[in-house]
């Protein structure tokens, strides 16, 4: 009898333990997570070369589409989007249709690392709200808002003044 309880308690203080350390890493990984659709674009992942030197993660790639053929996606694997009625280095997308097809947003201080076959030139703007926004050649990348999971591409064409960003 007197083992069964004290085995039940090393169970107890087991499960407690394991909750605390659980739920102490969890808060870690929250709190560097920002929502992709808030923000549209999570943060700049990092990693070290065999160099000791710290590179920062592309904040645009290329995927194969079946339909479509390469196209860019952002660093968390959106698609990217361009705006037939936008200039270069201007965005005509404000209000509504910004909230439709929200811009590519930089994080602070984030780099403009280009993923390997993106040979235009990476960009920002400041838009006329203020904030920064991410350009490809010059023109400014967006997200669809009814894009679901990375590699989706329901905004190519919508409208006939929306295409998926191109290398």
């Amino acid at each position: 009898m007197r083992t069964s309880t004290v085995a039940w308690i090393v169970v107890v203080a087991l499960v407690i333990l394991g909750g605390w350390y659980w739920n102490s890493n969890k808060g870690v990984e929250e709190s560097a997570e920002q929502p992709a659709a808030q923000a549209g674009v999570q943060d700049s992942e990092e990693s070290q070369t065999n160099s000791g030197q710290v590179t920062a993660a592309p904040i645009a790639t290329l995927i194969s589409d079946a339909k479509l053929g390469a196209i860019m996606v952002a660093s968390n694997g959106m698609t990217l989007y361009s705006y037939a009625n936008d200039t270069e280095n201007v965005s005509n997308c404000s209000g509504t249709c910004a909230a439709n097809w929200p811009p590519y947003k930089p994080t602070v201080d984030e780099p403009l690392v280009a993923g390997t076959g993106i040979n235009g030139q990476l960009g920002t703007i400041t838009r006329a709200d203020g904030s920064t926004q991410f350009t490809y050649k010059g023109m400014p990348l967006y997200f669809w808002k009814s894009d679901v999971k990375p590699g989706d591409t329901t905004g190519h064409n919508v409208g006939g003044v929306w295409s998926v960003v191109k290398p």
